[in-house]
């Protein structure tokens, strides 16, 4: 059975206390768990401080984004050897408002998620279709476009550490949401792709996570999906409580 992942990314909220306070709420809420992984991804200032308070805790920190390149001139960028250094475990790629808004593509996604597999960084790689795409029924080419390119050079064993977040960019931040059997169905797509680049062995073992305006009253439906190992969430990751509720869905169920 794969281990379901919860993983809560901030993108650009929180001031410093506000992120120690809900990591303060969040480590005595949580455990360990055979079942689910809990991981945040705060903004790139509060790496350091939450990795401090979870130390002691179960709960994973991951970065948002990253250069592909150790060291150099490239101002505000941020390197994977500096988030190994820092003790990060998990680095979101390619998220589609870092294609949007930060001219991402494939090829850069693929050398990112080369460069954090170098340094022993779990990417968590987006992969997701736009609501154009998605009507002209497109989804399951483009999105398994995106995972072969992704994952160009990545050795099977690489990429059964990884994770692969299906977001539908439609869904994202705009309230709404692919229905369970809609996402269970692309995820399985996904899966399938993964099986014809490396083998059924890698597609058993990798976890595809579902993300688009997920929070607790969907979590439960998603989850009894048995492609959908989890989720990527954005807002509802901001609120402690509604985080704890997400992460201990992933507790219930096979």
């Amino acid at each position: 059975m794969r281990k379901r992942i919860i993983a809560g990314n901030w993108k650009m909220f929180k001031l410093s206390g506000e992120a120690a306070d809900f990591a303060e709420h969040i480590k005595e809420q949580l455990t360990a768990s055979d079942q689910v992984e809990a991981v945040i991804c705060p903004p790139a200032l509060y790496l350091n401080d939450l990795l401090q308070r979870f130390e002691t805790t179960a709960i994973k920190v991951g970065a948002q984004t990253m250069h592909d390149t150790d060291e150099g001139a490239f101002t505000g960028e941020i390197s994977p050897a500096m988030l190994k250094d820092l003790g990060v475990q998990y680095v979101i790629l390619g998220h589609s408002e870092r294609r949007q808004y930060f001219n991402e593509t494939d090829d850069t996604v693929n050398k990112k998620v080369l460069a954090a597999f170098n340094h022993h960084l779990v990417p968590i790689v987006c992969v997701g279709e736009s609501l154009e795409q998605r009507e002209a029924l497109e989804t399951v080419s483009i999105v398994s476009a995106q995972v072969e390119k992704a994952f160009q050079g990545v050795t099977a064993e690489q990429a059964k550490q990884a994770v692969i977040a299906y977001e539908p960019i439609w869904a994202i931040g705009t309230g709404k949401t692919a229905t369970a059997d809609d996402a269970n169905e692309v995820c399985a797509a996904i899966r399938h792709k993964v099986e014809t680049l490396y083998s059924t062995d890698v597609a058993n073992a990798i976890r595809i996570q579902y993300g688009g305006s997920v929070k607790p009253e969907n979590i439960t439906e998603l989850l009894s999906k048995d492609n959908i190992d989890g989720a990527l969430v954005g807002g509802a990751s901001l609120d402690p409580a509604a985080f704890v509720q997400l992460v201990e869905a992933g507790t219930h169920g096979e």
